[in-house]
């Protein structure tokens, strides 16, 4: 069943350097739990430089899928240990990027949960940074709502 949630996205880019970047946002989004996947889905905004942009993620026991569509278009596999890459297409023009993916956590479940990917990122065979993100998901209360 598709619930309602609220998403908290705290990312650190440049993760374990002097000069972190730290990027911390909340917002709705939909959620749901099947068979031990969860997926969950929301709308980028100007905080993320992705405006125009939806993420959906599905969140698989050995490896968490990241779709993006719209103004930016690509599709991120992130699996402990192993190496990825993906085409990062942008209006401005389309670049292969890499992610190494050293660690995955996650606590999904019917309620929602937590997810943290610790990854290095590399633009055409690159390094580009280490990157880190945590989502937190959570069932929005029903706030005042009467029924009649």
């Amino acid at each position: 069943m598709l619930k309602d949630v609220w998403i908290s996205i705290n990312s650190i880019h440049g993760y374990q350097q002097e000069d972190e970047d730290h990027l911390e946002f909340t917002t709705d989004g939909y959620y749901y739990f099947e068979d031990g996947i969860g997926c969950l889905s929301y709308e980028e905004s100007e905080v993320t430089g992705l405006e125009g942009t939806r993420t959906s993620m599905i969140v698989m026991p050995d490896q968490v899928v990241v779709d993006r569509d719209g103004l930016i278009t690509s599709r991120m596999i992130f699996k402990e240990g192993q190496k990825n890459s993906f085409l990062y297409e942008t209006p401005y023009g389309n670049a292969t990027m890499g992610i190494d993916t050293r660690k995955i956590f996650h606590s999904m479940d019917e309620n929602g949960g937590k997810v943290e990917i610790d990854y290095v990122l590399n633009v055409e065979h690159a390094v580009v940074a280490r990157n880190k993100f945590q989502i937190t998901v959570k069932e929005t209360e029903n706030r005042g709502s009467t029924n009649g």
